[in-house]
C-alpha cells in the first residue's frame, strides 16, 4: 500500500469547521483565485485581530463591554496599525492596546514584523541554495513584499545558531548500533570545485528509535579524521558502542579501537554486495546476487565460509575470481553478523534508514549545484548508491 505523502497527510489534518453563514457573507457567488485569496487574507486579518482582542481581555481581567473589575485601573486604550510579513504576503493588522502599556502580545509580540511561517519559507529557500539577492528577488516577484539582505541575513544566522547548538548536543551513553556512511560530493569553496565526503553517523537507540549523531565534511579520510569524530562523540556523552556498521572507511578501524576499544566493527553486507556486483555485467547481477545469497543467510560461520568456498569454485566464483577475494579480505569484519540472532541480522543488513538521509543530502545538493550554474561535469555525485537486495 503506497505511503502518503506529507503533502496529502497535510491535507487530511482535521480542520475547524466554518459556520455557513459565514461563508454565505463572504461567497455571494462564483469568486476568482484573487478573489479568494483576498477573502482569506481578509479573515486571516479578523481572526489575527479578534485573537489579540481576547488576549488583552485575558490581561486585563474582564471582556471588551463588560464592566471594569474594581481595584482595575488599567484598561483598554485603542489600536495601533502594524504590518507583518505572513506567508502570503503582508497584512496590515490592528494591534490593541492597554492604558499603562504592560499588554505583551503572545501571538504577534512586540516589535515582530513576521508572522508564523514566514521565516520558515526564507530558512527553506536558503536551505535549498539560494542566495540572499535570490530570496529578495523572490519575496518581492511572489508576495509583493520588500525585504532588506540584512533582514534576510538575520532569519538565516538565527537558524545557524540552532545549527551549532544541535551540533554539540549531548549523546546517550550508549548506543547498540552505529551506521557510518559517507557520501562523495564535489563542492564549490573558494570559487573552486573540489571533492569532499560528507560523512555521517545514525545511532540506532535500545527502542529502536534512530538519531543522527552528526555530519562532517573531509576533503579526505583516514585514523586522524576518525579520531576527530570518535572523541567528539565521546566528549558529547556517548561512552560505548556496541557495534559499529561501515564500508570499510579508511582508518575506521585503527580510530575506533583507540576510543572505543569493545565496540564490534562490522562490515555492511549491503555494501558488500554492492562492491561485488561491480565486477559482474548488468545482465548477469541479478543471478550472481542469487548465488551470494546463501553466504550472508547462512546460519554460523562455519556454515558461511563453506557457501563461500562452494560459490569460489562456482560457476560465478570461477568468471568472476575477484568476488570471493573482496570478500575473504573484509571477512574478519564479515564474521560478527553470524554470531548475531535474525532480528539483529536484520537491523545490521538493512541501511534503508541512513540511504533515506543520503537520498535527501544528494536532492539537496543536486539543487544547490543548479542554483550555482556548475557544468555536467561538475555535477558528478560519487555517492555510496546501494542496490536493493533481498534481506536474508
Amino acid at each position: 500500500m503506497p505511503r502518503k505523502t506529507k503533502t496529502s497527510q497535510a491535507a487530511d489534518r482535521a480542520l475547524p469547521s466554518i459556520p455557513e453563514d459565514l461563508i454565505a457573507h463572504l461567497v455571494k457567488g462564483p469568486m476568482t483565485a484573487e478573489a479568494v485569496e483576498e477573502a482569506s487574507m481578509a479573515f486571516k486579518k479578523a481572526l489575527i485581530e479578534r485573537a489579540l482582542g481576547a488576549e488583552l481581555g485575558h490581561h486585563l481581567g474582564y471582556a471588551p463591554g463588560a464592566e471594569r473589575p474594581a481595584g482595575t485601573a488599567n484598561q483598554r486604550n485603542g489600536k495601533s496599525a502594524k504590518t507583518v510579513l505572513t506567508k502570503d504576503g503582508p497584512l496590515r493588522v490592528d494591534i490593541p492596546r492597554d492604558r499603562d502599556g504592560s499588554f505583551e502580545p503572545i501571538l504577534i509580540p512586540k516589535h515582530e514584523r513576521r508572522f508564523t511561517g514566514f521565516d520558515d519559507k526564507i530558512i527553506a529557500m536558503y536551505a535549498r541554495g539560494m542566495t540572499v539577492r535570490e530570496i529578495q528577488a523572490f519575496l518581492a516577484e511572489q508576495y509583493g513584499t520588500e525585504v532588506s539582505p540584512e533582514f534576510i541575513s538575520s532569519v538565516t544566522d538565527a537558524v545557524m545558531d540552532e545549527v551549532i547548538a544541535w551540533q554539540a548536543r549531548p549523546l546517550e551513553a550508549m548506543y547498540p548500533v552505529v551506521f557510518f556512511d559517507a557520501l562523495r560530493v564535489k563542492m564549490r569553496e573558494d570559487g573552486v570545485v573540489r571533492n569532499k565526503a560528507v560523512y555521517l553517523a545514525l545511532g540506532v537507540l535500545p527502542d529502536g528509535t534512530r538519531d543522527i549523531l552528526g555530519l562532517w565534511i573531509e576533503n579526505t579520510e583516514g585514523a586522524k579524521f576518525w579520531m576527530k569524530v570518535f572523541n567528539d562523540l565521546k566528549t558529547r556523552g556517548t561512552q560505548d558502542i556496541l557495534i559499529a556498521v561501515t564500508d570499510g572507511l579508511k582508518g575506521m578501524e585503527q580510530a575506533l579501537n583507540a576510543v572505543f576499544p569493545e565496540t564490534t566493527l562490522q562490515t555492511c553486507i549491503v555494501h558488500l554486495i554492492r562492491n561485488s556486483l561491480g565486477y559482474v555485467s548488468w545482465k548477469e547481477r541479478r543471478a550472481v546476487a542469487a548465488a551470494l545469497k546463501p553466504v550472508y543467510t547462512a546460519p554460523t560461520v562455519e556454515a558461511a565460509l563453506a557457501e563461500l568456498e562452494a560459490f569460489e569454485q562456482g560457476e560465478w566464483g570461477r568468471q568472476y575470481t575477484p568476488i570471493a577475494a573482496s570478500w575473504r579480505r573484509a571477512w574478519d569484519q564479515v564474521i560478527p553478523f553470524f554470531t548475531f540472532p535474525p532480528a539483529i541480522r536484520k537491523i545490521l543488513y538493512t541501511t534503508n534508514a541512513i540511504e533515506s538521509i543520503n537520498a535527501q543530502l544528494r536532492k539537496i545538493i543536486r539543487f544547490v549545484r543548479k542554483k550555482c550554474g556548475l557544468t555536467k561535469a561538475q555535477e558528478d555525485c560519487q555517492v555510496h548508491d546501494i542496490a536493493r537486495f533481498p534481506s536474508p
